[in-house]
């Protein structure tokens, strides 16, 4: 993972920035330019996701060269869209996405190798058989990865795996054929088919529910007894604007604890979550600063060598999975900038605390 130059003063350079910002947005001009690239004021990797869909935007190419320097594929990394039914593979998609942050200048993380919610057709078709299910299960790992050897800086290797209230891993084709030692497999052989790769656990809600923390902190305190290959934790941090102060807080705390890099995985704050669908998001949008705000100065406060990296889940506020799945009569504004390209006061917010 490329680190990224420490050549000034970053407290001093953000509230340049931030004065540089306001300025901008209070003349109604888009914080687009060249002098403004948010992602050289910060030590980390700053990241966002993408779809091929999206790279045709003159507008959303132009912020993300300028404002990232890490991109996420959104969805078409996941097996959904590699693993055909015959069990063969297809790169197109995913490597359109790698394809074009190399001609940015950016790194490419890889999400998601395993995940509960996806299986395919082709491993329903094995599961009887736990030993061709489990050689099919590493060799989808090891030819995914190794397609992407040496183009990726980590991988989100097993995804999601622990239940909301905290009982136990969630229930999926993985754990039923192969049983608990699914996670362990899959990153024995993640680590076999690219050593140098970091390898991520992902999940969500870590910050609402502590019993789900606790469990996740089980399973990673596992996963170190045993040697398991386990470089980062990845806390997604889909969050509404309701969410109490200081969780956000405790739980980077606790994730850091361990020892291991953390990434801010999937960030986006929703005002029409914590507004339960309201017309009117007046009531949250200081709490939605606040909560921006608490990210940044949490994340920034994490030792250095434990800053893997942070990414939003969207660039503009259109381009966000809320307002895909359920957009209704209000749309949610959950991201940095607005449908225009502009960066909100939000965003300005949040470029200044960090």
């Amino acid at each position: 993972m490329t680190t990224k130059s420490q050549g000034f003063p970053r407290r001093t350079a953000l509230m340049g920035l931030g004065a540089t910002l306001v300025s901008a947005c209070s003349r109604g001009e888009a914080a687009t330019g060249d002098t403004l690239p948010l992602k050289s004021h910060v030590s980390f990797p700053l990241g966002v996701c993408a779809m091929t869909a999206q790279v045709n935007d003159p507008q959303w190419a132009s912020l993300i060269a300028t404002h990232f320097d890490r991109i996420t594929p959104e969805w078409e990394m996941k097996m959904e869209y590699i693993l055909q039914p015959d069990g063969s593979l297809r790169f197109d998609a995913p490597d359109r996405i790698v394809a074009q942050a190399r001609l940015n200048g950016q790194s490419v993380l890889g999400h998601t190798l395993i995940w509960y919610a996806q299986d395919g057709d082709y491993f329903q078709q094995l599961k009887a058989d736990r030993r061709d299910f489990e050689t099919a299960y590493r060799t989808y790992i090891r030819q995914v990865m190794s397609h992407y050897k040496g183009q990726v800086d980590g991988w989100d290797v097993v995804n999601e795996a622990i239940r909301d209230d905290g009982s136990d891993l969630r229930d999926c084709l993985w754990r039923e054929v192969l049983g608990e030692a699914y996670i362990d497999i899959a990153y024995r052989a993640a680590h076999e088919a690219d050593p140098a790769c970091p390898l991520i656990l992902n999940d969500y809600n870590l910050e609402y529910y502590p019993a789900k923390r606790k469990r996740f902190l089980k399973l990673v305190e596992g996963l170190q007894k045993r040697g398991v290959p386990l470089n980062v934790l990845g806390t997604q941090t889909h969050i509404a604007a309701d969410l109490s102060k200081g969780a956000i807080t405790e739980t980077l705390r606790d994730l850091a604890a361990t020892g291991l890099k953390i990434h801010l995985s999937e960030l986006d704050v929703s005002l029409k979550e914590a507004a339960k669908n309201a017309l009117d998001f007046r009531n949250y949008r200081d709490a939605q600063r606040a909560l921006y705000e608490e990210v940044a100065e949490a994340y920034t406060a994490l030792p250095t060598a434990q800053q893997f990296g942070l990414t939003l889940w969207g660039l503009r506020d259109e381009d966000s999975w809320y307002n895909r799945q359920n957009k209704g009569m209000v749309a949610d504004e959950p991201l940095l900038f607005d449908d225009a390209g502009r960066l909100k006061p939000v965003g300005q917010a949040f470029v200044k605390a960090l």
